[in-house]
């Protein structure tokens, strides 16, 4: 094949010489590489390139013909700018596809051992409905609880509790408590130790009020959360507002 192929045939000439290209992709480049006169003109042309050209697609203002005009061994401006700009683009979807897996193992990770869950509608489908009735289940499958309703505040909590062996793993059901406003639960130790379980938002509608005027209002809050004490060395739990007002405490 002689002549200057069209810009659109023998393009991914410069990808393989970065070898960029996935398995099926190379292959179907080197069947076409065997007759193809162009293309290996080409590609030996490139041939120890990759560096250089991975070093300017990094560089502020890549991808412009003076770029190309500064290489001292070349083929012509116009491919040097489309590897460049091939090789910014791979790199790029690179990086994207790196970022959404740790983007997604830091959700994993930070969901794991703290958790808030309400027993209420949801808008996000079925995984969230998984999560609660997960939540509302460990609260009432653990065997120890207690209960206290607060004579000021009149917030009904009751705070399920299991020893681990990493310390005290707490499940809290929050009532009558209306919003909005952010809370803490706290572990205060009988040594005056203090530890955030977690912290959660309450909505306008607030978490388990008899007089709701919705059914996710009349409806729980569960938070779930862990210490680094065991229970033995727990005095009591509180449920403290982002102000510093308490809403509850609930002694062991």
């Amino acid at each position: 094949m002689q002549g200057n192929p069209a810009p659109n045939e023998h393009e991914t000439v410069g990808a393989y010489a970065l070898g960029i290209l996935d398995d099926a992709e190379a292959t179907a480049f080197e069947a076409h590489l065997a007759g193809c006169e162009w293309c290996a003109q080409q590609l030996d042309e490139l041939a120890g390139m990759e560096p250089i050209l991975a070093a300017l697609a990094d560089m502020p203002g890549s991808g412009t013909p003076a770029i190309g005009e500064s290489l001292s061994a070349k083929p012509s401006p116009r491919l040097v700018e489309k590897l460049i700009d091939e090789v910014a683009e791979r790199r790029a979807q690179k990086r994207r596809r790196a970022f959404y897996l740790v983007a997604a193992a830091a959700a994993l990770i930070i969901g794991g051992p703290l958790s808030v869950y309400a027993v209420s509608g949801s808008d996000t489908g079925g995984t969230a409905n998984v999560a609660v009735s997960s939540a509302q289940a460990a609260f009432q499958e653990m065997p120890d609880k207690v209960t206290v309703t607060d004579p000021t505040s009149h917030v009904t909590a009751t705070v399920a509790l299991q020893k681990k062996d990493w310390g005290t793993d707490a499940v809290l059901e929050l009532k009558n408590v209306a919003g909005p406003q952010k809370c803490s639960l706290i572990a205060v130790g009988r040594n005056g130790e203090r530890q955030t379980l977690s912290t959660w938002s309450v909505p306008t509608w607030g978490y388990g009020l008899p007089n709701a005027t919705t059914e996710k209002g009349k409806k729980p809050l569960y938070v779930r959360g862990g210490a680094a004490l065991d229970p033995n060395e727990i005095d009591h739990f509180e449920v403290m507002t982002f102000e510093g007002k308490k809403l509850a405490e609930v002694k062991l």
